[in-house]
C-alpha cells in the first residue's frame, strides 16, 4: 500500500483521531480491521508478539566500564535491548562537571559491550547528520520525545529501512503521535517494507504529577488507544515518566496488564551519582527485582518477559 494522499485536505482538524484522519492521513499506520497487529523482529527479538521486550540501561553512556557492567548485569536479568544515550539533549543548554555527551565514543562503548554480551543496541539519533553514524552501531534507532515532529529527521531516519522507536511527544496527543509515524511508515513503505515503527510512551505534562520532581505522567490509557487505532506495536517508559525509582516497579507491571508491547527503563549501577536523571534509575538489584516481579503479570495475560 502506498500513502501520500494527493487529495487529502484537512478542513475538519481535531485534537482527536477521526475516521477520516484513520482513512485518508494515517493509511499506512492505521488499523484495517480489529487483529490486525504488526509484528516485526530488530535483532532476532520480536516486537508485537507474545514476548514484551525489555530495554535497559543508563540514559547515558558515561564510560565504558560502566556500560559493559550494565549490559552484563541487565542481560542477567533478562533483558533483551541495550539503551544508552551517546547524543544526548538536555533541557537546557548548560552542563555539569560529571556529565558530558560522549557522542561517537559513546557509541563506541556501546558496541564494546554488545560484543561483551550479544544484547543489541537501541540509542537516540537528534538530527539528520548523525543518522549515518548512529545506524552504524545501533540496532534500533530512537527519536526522542522532543524531536517526535521534526519531520524532516522522521523522513530521513525512514528512509534509513531500520527499526524504529519513536517517543511521544510529552505535550502531544495519539493524533499527533500516528502522524508523526506516518512519517516513517512512508519511507518504509517505498522500500517496499513493512513498517518497522514501535511506539513509545514516555509521560506527558499534566497539571498534577503527584511528586514535585516528577514533571510528567505516565498516560497507561494510550495503550489500549493506540492499540483500537493502529497495528503498530506500543511499549512503555515509566522512568521518564515518573521521574521516580520508587513508581518505576508499579508503572512497569501496570503496563504490563494495560497489553504493552515492550518496556524501557533507565538502568544504572550507581544511581546516587549517575550523571544525568539519578532520581529515575533503578540499581541493577532493583532491576532483577523488577524483572522478577513482572514475569507473573506477562504470564497472567498470555505474554512473556522472556525470550
Amino acid at each position: 500500500m502506498t500513502g501520500g494522499n494527493m487529495g487529502v485536505d484537512n478542513k475538519f482538524p481535531g485534537k482527536d483521531l477521526s475516521e477520516d484522519d484513520l482513512q485518508n492521513k494515517i493509511p499506512l499506520v492505521a488499523k484495517k480491521r480489529p487483529d490486525h497487529r504488526t509484528t516485526f523482529e530488530c535483532a532476532g527479538i520480536e516486537f508485537g508478539g507474545k514476548l514484551v521486550p525489555v530495554m535497559a540501561g543508563p540514559n547515558t553512556v558515561e564510560n565504558e566500564e560502566l556500560i559493559v557492567k550494565t549490559a552484563i548485569g541487565v542481560k542477567k536479568a533478562g533483558a533483551h535491548f541495550l539503551r544508552g544515550g551517546a547524543f544526548k539533549p538536555l533541557t537546557f543548554p548548560y552542563r555539569s562537571p560529571k556529565f558530558f555527551e560522549p557522542r561517537e565514543d559513546g557509541l563506541k562503548w556501546l558496541q564494546v559491550a554488545k560484543q561483551e554480551t550479544g544484547l543489541p543496541i537501541v540509542t537516540e539519533v537528534m538530527e539528520i547528520t548523525k543518522i549515518e553514524v548512529v545506524a552504524k552501531y545501533a540496532d534500533m534507532l530512537q527519536i526522542g520525545t522532543r524531536n517526535m515532529q521534526n519531520y524532516p529527521l522522521l523522513t530521513e531516519v525512514g528512509k534509513t529501512g531500520m527499526p524504529v522507536m519513536l517517543k511521544r511527544g510529552f505535550g502531544n496527543s495519539l493524533r499527533d503521535w500516528l502522524m508523526a509515524a506516518e512519517y516513517i511508515a512512508l519511507e518504509h513503505d517505498k522500500l517496499r517494507q513493512p513498517a518497522k515503527i514501535v511506539l513509545c510512551e514516555r509521560g506527558v505534562v499534566a497539571p498534577h504529577t503527584h511528586r514535585a520532581t516528577s514533571r510528567f505522567l505516565i498516560d497507561l490509557q494510550v495503550i489500549p488507544a493506540a492499540q483500537e487505532a493502529t497495528h503498530l506495536p506500543i511499549m512503555s517508559d515509566p522512568s521518564h515518566a515518573t521521574f521516580w525509582q520508587p513508581w518505576v516497579k508499579s508503572m512497569m507491571l501496570a503496563s504490563i496488564a494495560a497489553g504493552a508491547d515492550g518496556l524501557m527503563l533507565e538502568v544504572h549501577p550507581d544511581p546516587v551519582n549517575a550523571a544525568v536523571d539519578p532520581l529515575q534509575c533503578s540499581s541493577l538489584e532493583q532491576f532483577d527485582d523488577i524483572m522478577k516481579a513482572c514475569r507473573p503479570v506477562a504470564e497472567a495475560i498470555g505474554r512473556t518477559v522472556d525470550a
